[in-house]
């Protein structure tokens, strides 16, 4: 079974106790929240997008990987959140997966204000989503406006955060104006017909 990981309200949590509950946390899912069932491949999830642009992350001559962002012919980059759509990375080296997490959180925390609770959370339930990665391996996010993000691992359902405030910040690592790597986003919208930074 594919790890769920769901959203929950915590205060002064421990980094320990907040991996327990990103592990065991959809036993807690409020029942009011009604939650699509995630589509357990990746070419299920995309059957009705098509690629808005590709785009080669280089880190002081490194290549890093390759960028794809899938959407619909009504993206609109301006309101990314909004939207459905997905975000393909195709890695050209290999990482640890903890690593990936770490340096999403330093460049969610370059968008907007996260706190502390938020951070360990969310480092805890990427832990578990993002494995360590060769190249050639694929990680694919879909964005699911309101309930939060999906991962897939090579194409399978590998888990989902189910928290907004995270998929919102977690995408605009590359779609928003905030981005450290406004050449990159530039490129992955180019054929979403927004203008590449906003007034």
């Amino acid at each position: 079974m594919p790890l769920t990981t769901r959203s929950l309200r915590l205060r002064r949590t421990h980094p320990a106790a907040a991996f327990l509950l990103a592990v065991t946390a959809a036993a807690w899912w409020p029942a009011q929240v009604q939650a699509t069932t995630p589509e357990p491949t990746v070419s299920a999830a995309l059957q009705d997008k098509q690629v808005q642009g590709n785009a080669r992350l280089r880190v002081w001559g490194f290549e890093v990987y390759d960028a794809k962002l899938w959407a619909g012919a009504n993206f609109d980059a301006q309101r990314y959140e909004q939207h459905r759509f997905a975000l393909e990375l195709n890695y050209l080296r290999s990482f640890k997966g903890s690593a990936i997490a770490e340096r999403s959180i330093d460049e969610m925390r370059g968008i907007a204000a996260i706190t502390p609770e938020q951070a360990a959370r969310w480092l805890a339930a990427m832990g578990t989503l993002f494995p360590d990665v060769q190249r050639g391996d694929r990680i694919t996010g879909v964005h699911v406006p309101g309930s939060g993000a999906r991962f897939y691992f090579n194409g399978r359902l590998r888990g989902e955060l189910a928290d907004d405030a995270f998929s919102r910040l977690f995408f605009g690592i590359w779609l928003s104006p905030k981005t450290s790597q406004p050449a990159m986003r530039a490129t992955l919208i180019q054929a979403a017909g927004a203008p590449a930074r906003t007034p």
